[in-house]
This record gives C-alpha cells, structure tokens and sequence, in this order.
C-alpha cells in the first residue's frame, strides 16, 4: 500500500466542488464494466447480504424437505441416499455459505462507517473474497444438482467418507469446494483485522471503538488460525481419495480420529465466529432503542475476547464419545462449562441495558432483544453438553440437533434481522416497514421455538440424528410433527421478510441520514452513504459521538463537519493501532477487474483438480489466468495524471 509521508492535509468543511471532486474520484463506473471491477465496501458488503440470504433461502427450503419425511413415520418421501445428501448439504449451505458470509457482509458495508474511514484496508481483496465466496458455493451446489453432494453430514466424518465406502465425486466436490472457501474466508478474516488495527478515525482509541467491531475482530483473527486446520484436513481427505496416500485409512496405519481433531479444533471456534459479530450487531443496536449506552461496554469487549480464547480449548467435547483417556476429557468439560462465564455476562449487559432504559419497542428492538431468551436457552442446553456422563446420554440425538440450531440460528438469524430492520435506512434510504415488521418477528419467533424447543424432548426420548425415518409407537409421532408445523411457520415469517423487503425498496418510507437518533459515525453521513463515506474525515473524542451533547461524555468534542480534506486520488487517514493518532495518509487502490479474473482462473484451478484423470490441462489453464490476474493486479497504474505502484 502506497503512502505519503510529506503533506500535511488541509483542513475545513466540505464544499459542494468538493463534494463533487470526490465523487467523481471514488465512484464506480456505472454498468457492467462497474458490477465486475467495483471495490466499494458498501457495494460489496450487499452483495455479500443477498448472496447469503439466497443460500438461506436454499437451506430453508432443505430443511422444509426433510421436515416433511420426517413429519410422520414411515415415509417415503426421499431415499435414504437423496436425505443424506440433503440434510448434509442443509448444513453445509446454513453453516458455511449462509451464517459468516452474512455477517461479512454487514461488517464489510458498516465497519469503514462506523470507524469513520472511506474503505476496507485492502480494497481489492475484498472484492476478491467475495467472488471466490460465490464461485466456492457455485461449485460445491453444482455437485449437489449433479447428485453428487455431500453426504456425510456438514463434519463429513471418516471412514465414511474415504473412497472404499463413498465412491463417486460427493466427497471430492465438498472436500475441493471447502478448500476453495477456505481462501475466500482467510484473505476476508486478514482484511478485517488490519482494518481494525488502521484504518479509523483520528481519536478512535482502543476504548472508543464501537463495539460491534469487536465481535468480528476476535471472529477474524481466530479464523486466520483455525481455517488452515479445516482446509489441510479435507485437503489430505483428497489425496487419500485420489493419490493413494493413507492418513485416514486405518487399514494403512491412518489415524481416523485425526480428522475429528483437525475439523474440531476448527470446528468450535468457528461457531463462536458465528456467533460473536451477531452478538456485537446486538450490543450495537439494542442501546439505540433503550435510548441509553450499553451498559459495561469493557465488560462485554472483554468477554467477548475470553469466549473466543476459551473456544480455542474446547473442541475435544465433541468427542467425548470416542474413547479418550479421562484426564483429557475433564480437561475439556471444564474449560467447556466455564466458557459459559463471559457469555453470561454479555447477557446481564443486556438484560441490564433494557431494565435501565426507556426501551422503543421497534421491530429491530423485538429481534435483539429476542437473542437473549434464545441465547439463555441454546446456552443452557449447550452446557449440559459439556458434561461428560450426560453428553454420552444426548450425543448424536435430536437433543444435539436442538442445541446446534438454537445457537447458529437463534444468535444468528435474530440479531442479523434485527441488523437488516436497523441498518436498511442506512443502506438504502427508505425504512422497512414496522406493521409488517412486527408480522415478521412474531411469526419467525413462534415458528423457531414451535420447530426447535420439541427437539430436546425428542432427543430425551432417545431419537437418534441423521436417521431419514423412525418406526411408528416409539413416542416420537407428535413431536416430530410439531417441529415440522413449526418449520413452516418460521419459513412464513422469512418469507415475510422477503416480502417486507422488496416493498420497502419500491416504496418504503424516506430515512433520512439518522431515523433511530443513533449516536454513532455511519448516521453522520447521507442514507445511502456517498461513494466515499465521509467528505470530512471525521475526529473522535468519544465511544458515542453523536450523542455527546447529551451524555457530556468526553471533555473535547468530536467532529463530523469539520476536519481533515483529502482529494489526492482515493485517500483515506491510517492511525496507530492503540491511540488512533492519523500517523500516514494512505492511498486506496481504483476499480479493477484483476479480483474476478483471478476468482476465474482459481475456479478453473479448481475443476481441473476435481476431474483430474480427464482435466488436468483445464488447471494449468487456471492457474495461468491466475499468474496473470495478479501481475495486472499489482502492475503499477497511472491515475490522475500520477503513476503510483499498485495497491492492494
């Protein structure tokens, strides 16, 4: 990345020539040239919100699917081969291509926003993570319509899915495609951080940060250390299944449970990477409408910090069936009971955030406040899983199946559509609407508990995971088709979410630049925000600068009219990482194409190792159009009349 040491930046408030001048800098080349070599967070960051909510849309209709064979027993609506591949690639769809991608995309719209920055740090490779998350999705759905999904559920255990029992290209599909996702999700989680640490406004300190930043910081950076266990794990289920090596295989001295320490060690953190950064959208915009700060902000910063390093020793509890020496799996319990210590004191700043404040009960309101009962529940039933005796009782049973959706869509789903009903003003312009709004939560509510809550109990009763049907007389009969009724009335409620949403834009009512009298940065700037966020780059002297006049809460005062002007090519402030003191000016990279180019020659990498006994040229194909994409990528460019050297 490219700086300037030199100039001092002028100061003042922004002019219409001004605005002008920078609008013509940063805006996107309208069409189609513009849709594939844009760099715009905010455009990115939707793209990123409407992908996911299409795989959400698949995955919900899946599930509806396998609802329906299993609503009463005996039935034949799928073969036992058709409800593998659709319950695995269920999970696969809400776990890896729905629950972070959303997130990313609200943190890749708000986060130079509320930091107070015109862009990511490394624009391009934003744009590239979003165009290898779509064309890893691509591929992995293109072996499910091919009848060659997963089919070995979303952890895709061996010796399952070695080739001696699972033939075919199922397991080859996912285990590439996951790899592919792994590059997508590596390069995003390095994005963010380095943002985190630079790229924010003069004065944002560490403890001035808003919140919401926190939970996908520790997201980010436990992502960066954990997606490479995942993806050398399905990497050697590869070569195992084609190259003839044997780290799986038993039979060839191979180690099976290796692949469960390497899928787990990745597995736990990442549902806390679910999780967190729709917990700091909760701890975001739960404040706003009890019209009051949140209560122990360095309490919930730092247990959420403490969740994410406890999540790093928790793994082996789903593994407590395997036969591991005792020692470790107290261990393992304990670190796993205690993990629920930080959790529950994010819920008492909540619950504390509520009861002392003058709560506007609003559709957004309705959604976070919401997370907490289905936080406390799948909290709960998750800690009796840490123990080792009853976790022998309630592994592999419904009871599980229960407690996994209560987190990754109860603390998913609730707070992300809380954060469509608050931030929609912000992104478009128009207010989605309240009457339907309310519709919407209730119906999702009542949907969610009606489907999930009936699991425990069936998983009590001793109904087994994964199984496409169940005899009749063993008890399970009404509450299988509760949940199923229950299913329906939660799609009803997205769908009206849908719906909600597509009115809203054609004619929803106008937001205006802050409809909720919120306090922080992105409501100081036009709805939707202007190519370059802010003409004035803002200066800080408080966690909640909109609202100092009120709460006197900062001795100097912030500034969001008056302040620093840069119009030297796209710039923006880069600060120290503790105090945010603007430390270089550093120069943002224009619109290109070298992104999707390079999504192109990786797709291509990627198929030609899928079908290497027939292909091989199709990768050496890709990774040429690969080398090339980054040659232009970096190739130095001349703009407004300068040569610089390329950015990132």
């Amino acid at each position: 990345m490219t700086f300037q040491v030199e100039r001092v930046p002028h100061a003042g408030t922004a002019t219409p020539s001004f605005r002008q001048r920078l609008e013509h800098i940063w805006e996107t080349e309208p069409g189609v040239a513009g849709f594939f070599s844009t760099v715009d967070h905010k455009k990115i960051g939707i793209r990123y919100i409407i992908t996911a909510f299409i795989f959400l849309a698949a995955g919900g209709i899946e599930a509806l699917i396998l609802r329906l064979q299993l609503a009463r027993p005996n039935q034949n609506l799928l073969a036992p081969e058709q409800y593998d591949q659709l319950f695995s690639t269920h999970g696969m769809t809400m776990i890896f291509l729905y629950a972070l991608p959303v997130l990313s995309g609200f943190s890749n719209y708000l986060w130079p926003l509320i930091l107070g920055a015109r862009d990511m740090a490394f624009p391009r490779v934003n744009a590239l993570s979003y165009w290898l998350y779509v064309a890893s999705g691509i591929f992995m759905y293109v072996g499910f319509f091919m009848g060659a999904g997963p089919n070995d559920g979303w952890f895709n255990y061996v010796p399952y899915a070695n080739r001696t029992y699972n033939p075919g290209l199922s397991m080859d599909f996912y285990s590439l495609g996951m790899v592919f996702l792994g590059i997508s999700t590596t390069v995003g989680a390095a994005n963010f951080v380095v943002t985190f640490l630079r790229l924010r406004a003069p004065g944002m300190s560490i403890n001035r940060l808003p919140v919401m930043t926190w939970g996908t910081l520790t997201a980010s950076a436990a992502n960066l250390l954990v997606v490479p266990s995942v993806s050398l794990a399905f990497f050697m289920l590869w070569l195992d299944r084609n190259f003839g090596t044997h780290f799986f295989d038993v039979s060839k001295g191979g180690q099976p449970l290796l692949w469960q320490h390497l899928f787990w060690i990745f597995g736990h953190p990442w549902v806390y990477a679910l999780v967190l950064p729709a917990m700091g959208m909760v701890s975001e915009g739960l404040p706003v409408f009890c019209r009051r700060p949140l209560v122990g902000y360095s309490a919930v910063v730092l247990a959420t910090l403490a969740t994410m390093t406890l999540g790093f020793g928790v793994w082996v509890h789903h593994m407590f069936a395997t036969g591991l020496p005792n020692l470790a799996m107290s261990f393992f319990s304990g670190i796993s009971l205690i993990i629920t210590i930080p959790s529950a004191v994010t819920v008492f700043c909540w619950t504390a955030t509520i009861w002392t404040g003058r709560p506007v009960i609003t559709t957004a309101f309705l959604f976070f406040a919401s997370t907490i009962i289905l936080f406390v529940i799948g909290g709960v039933s998750g800690f009796m899983t840490g123990s080792v005796p009853a976790d022998w009782q309630l592994n592999d049973t419904y009871f599980v199946v229960a407690h996994i959706h209560y987190v990754l869509l109860g603390i998913n789903v609730f707070p992300v559509c809380g954060a469509l009903y608050y931030w929609f003003p912000k992104m478009t312009g128009r207010l989605l609407d309240e009457r339907l709004g309310q519709w919407n939560f209730w119906t999702m509510f009542v949907g969610f508990n009606l489907a999930f809550l009936p699991m425990h109990l069936t998983g009590l009763l001793g109904m087994p995971r994964r199984i496409y049907t169940y005899p009749a007389g063993v008890g399970w009969d009404t509450l299988n088709m509760i949940t199923t009724i229950g299913a329906f009335i939660l799609a009803v409620g997205v769908l009206l979410l849908f719906i909600n949403v597509v009115t809203s834009l054609i004619g929803g009512a106008l937001a205006g630049a802050n409809p909720w009298d919120a306090p922080t940065l992105e409501w100081s700037v036009p709805s939707p925000p202007p190519p370059y966020n802010f003409a004035v780059l803002p200066k800080v002297a408080s966690r909640y600068p909109l609202w100092e006049s009120r709460l006197q809460a900062s001795r100097g005062a912030s500034s969001v009219t008056e302040g620093a002007l840069l119009d030297h090519e796209r710039e923006t402030f880069g600060v120290t990482p503790l105090d945010g003191e603007p430390d270089i000016i550093l120069k943002m990279p224009f619109d290109s194409y070298a992104p999707f180019v390079l999504t192109v020659g990786t797709t291509a990498i990627f198929v030609g190792l899928l079908l290497h006994r027939h292909l091989w040229p199709l990768a050496i194909v890709g990774a040429v159009i690969a080398a090339a994409s980054l040659l232009a990528w970096l190739w130095p460019e001349r703009r407004l009349g300068q040569t610089v050297e390329a950015a990132p």
